[in-house]
């Protein structure tokens, strides 16, 4: 009884903890949860204060045993899992499960898996905090609820398969209320007209510029509604005199983005890297647990990544701007050390920001040692930290203003231009943060002619433009999270399952990277909405994670959070028993077409699942089979496929990309959903194990990464 046992999640995380501790520990690893509610049965005892019942997985029952043999021989058993409530609620079931002899159960937290980071938390273990236990319980409980019970309803009244969660319902009402605006969205007509300037005394250096009409001299707006009323406007203005009436110069400076947090981590890795927010959160826990880089061996690259706050270690920061001293110069760092505050609805502020573990560990240095998804995400956190403590960029601003005075009507009319010109790069030389979509504010980054007021312009041409107003754009993964975010919907490690989960059951569609509802997303949204109003309400969904962070605090108890939910949720449920009729679900279109007869192929529902059929039924008969989805994300970078099942034309099964021919990836064993802690690749079941289609990588199935084959 020499070594301590350490429990952790993964093997990646023991390999990495077993060089940091040495021989006096043994580690093991639990694969995730060891317990869970039982799939087959609700598991939730309501009459007895929603207590619930707790079963280990099937596929677990050997592990679990292992587990518990190395605990017999040890005094003290280390609970090394996450930081977060879920790794807290994971080390409590470990705890329950593996009790024998009165061992003596220690918890440690640490936010990056580093000698010193690991050796402090060692000093200063502590007990297992049952509240946050409870926040996680509350929430697994809540969604158990909504989801066994509203589920078969759906089944019952729609058609079977069908599935509902708490968040999920929640975020799919505001992609489909989106869709709605877009659908129910008419054009405006408007009307803008830009002058083309020169000096009257130009010299041969000077440069024409551009103005926008802005309305009369006094600033006040003229909205040109069509083209009658632009071309009034353009025939007085082409007989106006020109002229400047103000220049203004200033200093302008844009200050950098603080370091990562989860949301901000997943909306840039789609933007820059077209990374859904899984395939984020997947890479980001192998940067985390640790990867082995070259005669450091295993190291954890990067902090926590689920996590609500900008806080960055002192250390963190002074191996940052020492860094930029070194490698930039004095001139790109700021006198002071930047500081960030969470601006997040309901942030915890319990963890740092997602950065490097150590500043030194440059991506290009380390770039050979990680594979593509691992190397990208890696370089965007690191530039992202570095950036946050370099100097702001500077520019010049002019803005000018130009009055044109008519000849007819003598009235005075505003045109305006705005010039930013880089005067200094700052943080810029390293890292620009992306954008949804860009902004239009009429800044030139050219720079203007040499302007002052009362100086005398040529209008050399008048360029008139019709426009329309646009609906507001569909979600992208990245403004999703965004929307999450700042609504309080959800916490970090959440954002990815809730997207992630509404794709798979069909209820939304990707297309170009942009989220739409399909036909079936806006039946289930419906009937959820009209029945269940409290389920999908934005408001009601953040106060519920208000009230789980009060049972985290102490201040709440998890039994009269899930109570006071339940309660008039179970009325609910009674009443749309008794009153929702069945629905029939339409036929969904397709683009494919009949190969009898060419007529338009359409998506049934039958006895035994979805399939096509000819949409000229019943003059014409013919089906075909439906290709299905894995659930499963095409590994190659960049592309946002799905890797779907597919027969060869000998009637073989193989797995392959839904953008073929664009994607040619295919495997011939069914794809998982857990991706390889080695070199970050696909992973396919391979003689009931998962094996690594890349590197080969062999290790157990995970329970929670099946892939969920679904039709399309």
């Amino acid at each position: 009884m020499v070594k301590s046992l350490v429990i952790v999640e993964s093997p990646a995380k023991a390999k990495t903890l077993s060089k940091i501790l040495g021989r006096n520990y043994e580690l093991k690893a639990s694969m995730g949860h060891v317990r869970d509610l039982p799939k087959s049965q609700l598991g939730v005892d309501i009459e007895h204060d929603f207590m619930p019942k707790y079963v280990i997985p099937r596929d677990k029952s050997k592990l679990v045993k292992e587990l518990k043999e190395a605990a017999k021989n040890v005094k003290t058993i280390y609970l090394a899992t996450d930081p977060d409530r879920e790794g807290e609620a994971i080390s409590w079931h470990l705890e329950e499960v593996t009790r024998s002899n009165g061992q003596s159960y220690r918890r440690v937290v640490f936010h990056e898996i580093t000698k010193d980071a690991i050796e402090q938390a060692f000093k200063h273990p502590r007990d297992i905090d049952m509240h946050l236990v409870n926040a996680q319980q509350a929430r697994r409980i809540l969604d158990r609820l909504v989801g066994y019970k509203l589920s078969p309803l759906l089944w019952r009244k729609v058609r079977r398969g069908l599935s509902a969660g708490r968040v999920q319902s929640v975020t799919l009402k505001i992609i489909v209320d989106r869709e709605r605006e877009i659908q129910n969205f008419r054009p405006v007509e408007y009307w803008s007209i830009e002058a083309e300037l020169v000096k009257k005394a130009a010299a041969s250096t000077d440069k024409s510029f551009r103005a926008m009409f802005i309305g009369f001299a006094d600033g006040k707006k003229i909205d040109i509604r069509n083209k009658e009323e632009a071309a009034d406007f353009e025939k007085v203005l082409r007989k106006a005199d020109y002229s400047v009436i103000k220049v203004a110069t200033k200093k302008v400076t844009r200050q950098p983005a603080p370091p990562f947090i989860t949301s901000t981590l997943q909306q840039e890795a789609w933007r820059k890297l077209r990374m859904t927010a899984k395939q984020t959160m997947a890479v980001a826990q192998q940067l985390y647990e640790g990867l082995p880089v070259g005669k450091e061996g295993n190291i954890g690259l990067i902090t926590y990544m689920r996590t609500d706050s900008t806080n960055v270690a002192r250390q963190a920061v002074t191996e940052a701007r020492e860094y930029i001293a070194a490698k930039y110069g004095g001139d790109y760092l700021p006198l002071h050390a930047r500081t960030f505050f969470a601006k997040v609805k309901g942030a915890q502020e319990a963890h740092e920001a997602v950065r490097p573990t150590s500043t030194k560990r440059e991506p290009a240095q380390i770039k050979e040692y990680l594979s593509q998804p691992q190397y990208r995400l890696y370089d965007l956190i690191w530039k992202r930290m570095v950036a946050s403590q370099m100097a702001a960029v500077v520019f010049d601003s002019t803005m000018v203003d130009v009055k044109a005075k008519s000849r007819e009507s003598k009235t005075d009319y505003l045109f305006r231009t705005i010039s930013s010109v880089l005067d200094f790069p700052g943080f810029t030389i390293l890292y620009i943060e992306g954008r949804d979509e860009e902004e239009e504010n009429g800044k030139k980054e050219s720079p203007l002619p040499k302007l002052k007021a009362n100086d005398a312009l040529s209008l050399i041409d008048l360029f008139p433009e019709q426009h329309f107003t646009q609906p507001p754009p569909r979600y992208t993964e990245a403004s999703l999270v965004k929307m999450l975010e700042s609504e309080g919907i959800g916490r970090p490690s959440t954002y990815a399952t809730i997207i992630s989960t509404i794709q798979e059951r069909e209820y939304i569609n990707k297309e170009k990277g942009l989220l739409k509802p399909t036909e079936l997303g806006f039946l289930v949204n419906d009937l959820v909405a009209r029945n269940f109003p409290d389920i999908v309400d934005i408001k009601f969904t953040a106060r519920m994670e208000d009230e789980l962070d009060e049972v985290a605090e102490d201040s709440r108890k998890w039994e009269d959070v899930v109570k006071d939910f339940y309660t008039p949720f179970g009325k609910s449920l009674k009443t749309a028993e008794e009153s929702i009729e069945r629905v029939k679900l339409a036929d969904e279109a397709t683009n494919e077409k009949c190969p009898k007869c060419g007529k338009p192929m359409v998506v049934k529902s039958g006895r035994f699942g979805r399939f096509l059929a000819c949409s000229g039924y019943p003059e014409c008969k013919s089906t075909k089979s439906l290709l299905v989805k894995t659930g499963v994300h095409c590994p190659k970078p960049g592309c946002d496929g799905i890797m779907l099942v597919r027969r060869s034309k000998k009637g073989k099964t193989f797995y392959g990309c839904s953008n073929y021919p664009k994607c040619d990836y295919a495997i011939n064993s069914r794809p998982l959903l857990q991706t390889c802690p080695e070199c970050g690749w696909l992973m396919m079941e391979w003689r009931k194990k998962a094996k690594c289609d890349k590197c080969g990588h062999i290790e157990p199935i995970e329970d929670k990464a099946e892939s969920k084959e679904k039709g399309t």
